[in-house]
């Protein structure tokens, strides 16, 4: 097996392979009952799907549903990559850093 590319140095086909590649073997662990291997695949897929985004369409102030998290929101403060850096509404106030595929576009909450 060759040496692993950097998802930012990816091509935007390679990147789709990738994430349908990761998408699979997860759904293999999750049937085999290996849950811990099942969770990291499928961080490293949301990871993949933030580099096919254009963090350019994510903006500082506003507010942003969470993926698979109905009634969770992220409010960004900053961008750092693919990285959105802020706080979940609702929340510890904690500052934390979500991939931009974790937030959705569309269907922005309110504080």
């Amino acid at each position: 097996m060759s040496a692993e590319k950097r998802y930012s140095t990816m091509s935007e086909h390679e990147l789709q392979q990738e994430i349908a590649a990761l998408k699979e073997k997860a759904r293999k662990a999750e049937q085999l009952g290996i849950l811990n291997e099942f969770a990291v695949l499928e961080r490293k897929a949301i990871m993949a799907q933030s580099y096919l985004l254009d963090p350019k369409q994510f903006k500082a102030g506003e507010v942003y549903a969470i993926h698979n998290d109905p009634g969770s929101y992220f409010k960004i403060d900053y961008l750092n990559g693919v990285f959105a850096w802020g706080y979940r509404l609702k929340g510890e106030k904690q500052l934390e850093a979500l991939p931009i595929s974790m937030l959705e576009l569309s269907g922005k909450g309110g504080e």
